[in-house]
């Protein structure tokens, strides 16, 4: 590739999945009439992403190397006044990193879905699904302009309720999907009053265009108060954030879309979409700069999330939902790293993430299978003879997760920690503290999973009653596990070996060289925190060798410690917390309960206010009052104006009479 990167094969990556995901939906499903099979449909969305994957590749290949770029109009829409509606890409370091880590994870995932989803009826439908969902993620991160932002983000959120609630006939799936489906439209609510702020003061919806006036932006308030402009913009393009990437109190929908299949749960819910809040922050870095108010505030929001999130995966038995807590609590650190403006710290762990995350949901993937669909943890244990490979990437993901020294989430987690230590913005000494504690809680559940899971006693077969399962339908307790097929352990290793090297191997260039050059813009003299550590930074081998005396590494090693004797050594000891702890347990059963106050206050809420506006307002006042009572009204006087037409000559006369005896009276007593 050249330095100018061509626009043609730039718009091949997101169609490419396109083309499979339409081919696959329209003659690979009933919709369709079925005229494909299975293996031409795998085939060909697998080739679209792989296509995707390898431009991708070289596009990356060709921004490092090359210093290509590309930021133009591939297609205008309309043109409103001065505001134009276009489909264009904007591709630089950011972009060209995001484009691989998505389209490289999901082509994992297409792989595995071939084994996994093996005996699904809807196996052809999932294919277009989760292809389609490449295509919108691939539309949002490529995006130059705010129209096609949000076009991909809801696209996105579409894809994900068809996902979520791939098994329609399951109420649980149904349930969930609406949940995601409701949650994520509070946070767009937001995220659309954002957009529109900017695009009303800034007079465009382009991202070089808005960022070129960040600084008239800033010196405007919000009308009627003395808020900052920029700072209301922020907070409400963070909210969509919120929504998107589960950050507290938005983060609700997260750990029920488990009920989807285990594939999606890797490539929407650790790795693609979850994130976008994250790349949206960063692509916006221009603008949050300036306000320090919103920094804080998405400073405070990633704390509570990365700590609180993280002490419900301690509690949880269903073996996708501690990834799945887990996967909270690492958006967490993500969100805190973005308000200590370490914002490509926050991706550097979002890509390093992306790779360990989705290894781990597909490590449980592969062990439900083997468990013949048994997801309870506590009925498992002594898998590791049964599953070696599922066993040892596990073990690499887990290992990478809690941030071991060399590993992949050592380099990005540890630099977020050390991000927020510099900070010196309004709640950073919170942050610091959760982001601490979170690494002690997070090596805890990550190691409890993995110890009850592939060591002890073998479990499989007390299993007192038939689970939840991945498919729909029971289970025989008293089979052995076994290994998966090749097509789900050959994407565990090809995620395992990012997984251990990927941290290695690109911090300096992402985190203290010129890769994000044009992309992420910090305001070093007030927000110093990355360029101290770029002066503390001696390179990879020597942060890793300064990581085993650091704080983090003692927290997490001492997390691990302590699942090891509390699960393998003295397993009655959990129980025993549990009884003299029970209220705090409750606590944390009920996820801080809510879950329940979003039920019982805000949905009745919600509903009794609809009820009264409907019984009160439309039917009382608009229709009783309004529409039936000017009919009810001009009724009444026809009638009484009816009453006094009579037709007899002396009663008109009488009142002719009656009208000049009144005249006459008020003339002589009130004109007088």
């Amino acid at each position: 590739m050249s330095a100018t990167l061509s626009a043609s094969t730039l718009l091949a990556v997101p169609l490419a999945p396109l083309v499979g995901a339409v081919v696959a939906g329209l003659f690979g499903t009933k919709f369709g009439g079925n005229h494909i099979g299975r293996r031409v449909t795998h085939s060909l969305t697998i080739l679209g992403v792989l296509v995707s994957f390898i431009i991708s590749a070289m596009t990356l290949n060709s921004v490092v190397n090359d210093g290509a770029r590309f930021n133009a109009t591939i297609y205008e829409w309309m043109t409103v006044g001065g505001l134009k509606m276009e489909v264009g890409f904007l591709v630089d370091g950011l972009t060209a990193m995001m484009m691989c880590v998505v389209t490289f994870v999901s082509l994992m995932v297409h792989i595995y879905t071939i084994g996994y989803m093996e005996e699904d009826e809807g196996y052809n439908r999932f294919f277009a699904y989760i292809s389609l969902f490449t295509f919108s993620m691939l539309m949002l991160v490529m995006s130059n302009n705010m129209l096609q932002l949000f076009f991909g983000w809801e696209a996105v959120g579409l894809v994900s309720y068809l996902l979520i609630g791939f098994w329609y006939n399951r109420p649980t799936a149904i349930f969930a999907n609406m949940k995601a489906f409701l949650v994520n439209r509070v946070g767009d609510f937001g995220f659309i009053l954002g957009i529109g702020l900017l695009a009303a003061y800034a007079g465009t919806l382009n991202y070089g265009e808005v960022f070129a006036k960040a600084d008239a932006l800033a010196k405007l308030s919000f009308p009627g108060t003395e808020w900052m402009l920029l700072t209301v913009a922020c907070i409400c393009l963070f909210i969509g954030a919120m929504g998107k990437s589960a950050q507290f109190p938005l983060h609700v929908w997260l750990p029920d879309s488990m009920e989807g299949p285990t594939p999606i749960s890797a490539l929407i819910h650790a790795a693609t979409m979850v994130t976008a809040g994250i790349f949206m922050v960063a692509r916006m870095s221009p603008l949050f700069e300036l306000s320090d108010t919103a920094l804080s505030f998405i400073l405070v929001i990633g704390a509570i999330t990365a700590l609180f999130m993280g002490f419900l995966g301690i509690i949880q038995n269903d073996i996708k939902r501690v990834v799945a807590y887990s996967t909270l609590s690492q958006l967490g650190y993500m969100t805190v790293a973005l308000g200590a403006s370490a914002y490509s710290a926050a991706v550097f762990h979002l890509m390093t993430h992306a790779f360990f995350k989705a290894l781990l949901f597909l490590g449980a993937g592969s062990v439900i299978i083997g468990m013949h669909h048994n997801q309870d943890i506590r009925w498992m244990g002594g898998v590791r003879k049964y599953m070696p490979i599922t066993w040892i990437t596990s073990l690499i993901g887990s290992l990478a997760l809690i941030g071991t020294p060399l590993f992949a989430g050592f380099y990005s987690k540890d630099t977020i920690i050390e991000a927020v230590h510099e900070s010196h913005l309004w709640g950073s000494s919170f942050a610091y503290f959760a982001v601490l504690a979170g690494v002690f809680v997070t090596a805890f559940y990550s190691f409890r999973m993995y110890f009850l899971v592939f060591h002890g006693k073998e479990r499989f077969d007390q299993n007192p009653d038939a689970h939840h399962d991945d498919h729909g339908h029971g289970h025989d307790d008293h089979h052995e596990p076994h290994e998966s097929p090749w097509v789900v352990w050959l994407p565990l290793v090809l995620l395992a070996i990012p997984s251990v090297v990927i941290g290695f191997m690109t911090i300096q260039p992402m985190l203290y060289g010129d890769f994000f050059q044009g992309a992420i813009v910090i305001d070093e003299t007030r927000h110093t925190a990355m360029k101290e550590l770029a002066e503390a930074f001696h390179g990879p081998v020597a942060m890793a060798l300064h990581g085993l005396t650091a704080a983090p590494f003692w927290l997490a090693l001492a997390g691990v410690v302590l699942s090891w004797y509390m699960y393998l050594v003295n397993p009655a000891l959990p129980a025993a917390i549990k009884r003299a702890f029970g209220p705090i347990y409750t606590l944390l059963e009920n996820k801080y309960y809510m879950d329940w106050f979003n039920e019982n206050v805000l949905a009745r809420g919600t509903r009794a206010l609809g009820t009264g506006l409907w019984k009160g307002g439309d039917q009382g006042i608009i229709d009783g009052g309004i529409v039936n009572g000017s009919w009810k009204l001009v009724g009444r006087i026809a009638g009484a104006v009816r009453w006094l037409q009579t037709g007899f000559i002396y009663h008109y006369a009488f009142s002719m009479l009656l009208g000049i005896f009144v005249l006459m009276s008020y003339f002589v007593w009130f004109k007088r």
